[in-house]
């Protein structure tokens, strides 16, 4: 998945504008140190780091690399400040290109297909990990820094204080990516009319329970239906807010674990074993064996039909009429205008976009008056299962990138990862990737202000909510089934089954494609023979079959005493 959000640049745009010739001779080093702040290191600390960059990036000084990234405020912070930084320091050049997510995987496809560099370096989802890991066409990090990489790789990186590298390391134990931004799915909600004390009451005399934060999809449901037509502050409020035209961003608003938020998979860490949250089975190997139930697979099972099932209802009962028509990007801001009163699948990466001053869902003072928690849980969902997804935009390099240039590009993805670049980075995109950053003084500060983001930050669940992992094996060549499928569920042109039914299938046809390739050698596919959907379904685990009951008791929870719960 991907956020293309195209916002901060006016504050980015007169950070640009400090050109080296207003600081005339003086040392370029002190000069950013002075951007840089605040900062996780001390000044002195800082300048050590600095200095590091600026002595082994010598003998590259005078060369030009290209790198590329999604649009999103950090990567255009990135690429409009930190390039112009790296430049004044390293004498290195750096053109950072931000496009569409799906541009930045096709450039990615091609120059692994073809094995012509096109870009020195990638900003690329860790929900690649699977094709990575099986392909080998990135240079694994773990091997790189022992090697080739080893003279140019900082001896401050800290690996370990990155959040997500459990996202970027396959089965074999190796690193194949480096983290540069990461933001997470949850549910979000306006705190201010959940504790206005008339529609508790209205809520507790219609439903016979506290309004809260829902635990589970059945309070929800009843939420939604709750809120929808009601008129508050003068406008009319919609109980949900999503998207359904048919459209890339439809596919990933599915894998980024909307099915196992529902309970498709099985239980396990990062993701589902042996089913994930694309109801993809792996034997004990890591090779898919199947999509379909007939061969253990749950992509067409009783809870993804229920997850879809639901997904249209609430778009279409308690959603503004519009929304139906709208793709990810549009739907985005639409919580801002104070029209919404909760949202099930709301990515942290929109907090820039909802905390600035004069909006309808901001108080005088600069406080929010909505928060973020974790997201309900489905039906099938049980204790042990993914919660949740989380976005990990990751320094990605290819083996066909020369290894002079892929040395430079090494040095750049490292310098606006570090110690003395994150928290700015961090305070102007709100996509953290570091522990150090996380709990900087800094955020402890402004913490009020971003509704609970730094609380889930601080916060175990950090790594619980887990991107696609290593059971998709060709992500480039499966994710665009997700959004054709589920388009025709959600145009009505197909019933949620039949559309399941033929996305299963699809992706099965695919898998097989590549084993009879033979490219991905013996963690490839190993797509059998179908026992059967019956056969599956009475086995443990997923699939499930369907339950006699998809609305259980409707369960609720007050924010703060959730908020304490995540502090432990």
């Amino acid at each position: 998945m991907n956020f293309k959000a195209k916002t901060g640049m006016l504050a980015i745009a007169m950070l640009v504008g400090m050109s080296s010739a207003a600081f005339g001779a003086t040392d370029m080093i002190g000069k950013w140190i002075g951007e840089f702040q605040p900062s996780s290191l001390t000044k002195a600390q800082q300048r050590k780091e600095l200095e590091w960059f600026q002595n082994a990036a010598k003998p590259y000084k005078g060369m030009t690399i290209r790198v590329v990234s999604e649009t999103l405020t950090t990567h255009i912070y990135e690429s409009k400040v930190l390039t112009k930084a790296f430049y004044d320091i390293t004498g290195i050049k750096v053109i950072h290109d931000y496009i569409g997510e799906g541009d930045v995987i096709e450039k990615l496809q091609t120059q692994m297909q073809t094995g012509r560099n096109i870009y020195d370096a990638y900003v690329n989802d860790s929900d690649l990990i699977g094709t990575h890991w099986r392909y080998k066409e990135v240079r694994n990090l773990t091997d790189w820094m022992k090697g080739d990489g080893k003279k140019v790789t900082n001896p401050n990186l800290d690996i370990k204080d990155f959040v997500g590298i459990s996202f970027t390391t396959g089965p074999d134990g190796k690193v194949y990516q480096l983290p540069d931004q990461q933001f997470a799915n949850l549910y979000w909600f306006r705190y201010d009319w959940f504790n206005d004390p008339k529609i508790k009451a209205e809520f507790k005399k219609e439903y016979g329970y506290e309004l809260g934060v829902p635990v589970n999809w059945s309070a929800y449901e009843d939420i939604a239906k709750f809120f929808t037509g009601k008129v508050i502050d003068g406008k009319k409020v919609y109980g949900n807010m999503d998207y359904g035209k048919k459209d890339p961003s439809l596919g990933w608003r599915f894998t980024d674990a909307w099915m196992s938020m529902a309970g498709m998979g099985d239980p396990g860490e990062p993701n589902g074993l042996p089913v994930d949250e694309w109801g993809i089975r792996v034997n004990k190997k890591f090779q898919p064996v199947g999509s379909c139930m007939a061969r253990g697979g749950a992509t067409n099972s009783p809870a993804a039909v229920y997850a879809v099932k639901k997904y249209i209802e609430w778009l279409k009962k308690y959603s503004p009429p519009s929304a139906a028509g709208m793709v990810f990007s549009e739907a985005g801001p639409v919580p801002a205008q104070g029209q919404i009163a909760q949202q099930m699948f709301w990515y942290t990466a929109f907090t820039a976009d909802m905390v600035k001053k004069g909006l309808p869902v901001v108080n005088a003072d600069g406080t929010p008056k909505w928060r973020m928690a974790p997201s309900p849980h489905g039906a099938y969902w049980k204790k042990g299962m993914k919660v949740g997804y989380q976005d990990c935009g990751s320094w990605t390099i290819l083996k066909s990138t020369p290894v002079k240039r892929a040395q430079a590009a090494w040095l750049y993805a490292q310098f606006v990862t570090s110690k003395t670049v994150d928290v700015k980075k961090s305070q102007v995109g709100l996509t953290f990737i570091r522990k150090s950053t996380i709990f900087d003084k800094s955020f402890t500060k402004r913490a009020p202000k971003l509704g609970g983001l730094i609380e889930f930050y601080r916060s175990p669940a950090r790594v619980a909510w887990t991107p696609t992992g290593v059971n998709v094996p060709d992500y480039p060549k499966l994710a665009p089934l997700w959004w054709q499928n589920i388009g025709d569920a959600s145009s009505g042109a197909k019933t949620p089954q039949q559309a399941l039914d033929s996305l299963c299938k699809a992706q099965e046809k695919v898998m097989k494609r590549i084993q009879r390739s033979g490219v991905q050698g013996d963690i490839g596919p190993r797509i059998g023979k179908a026992k059967g959907a019956a056969y599956w379904l009475a086995q443990p685990g997923a699939p499930k079959p369907k339950l006699a009951n998809e609305k259980p008791k409707p369960v609720t929870i007050p924010y703060d005493e959730l908020i304490k719960s995540w502090s432990k």
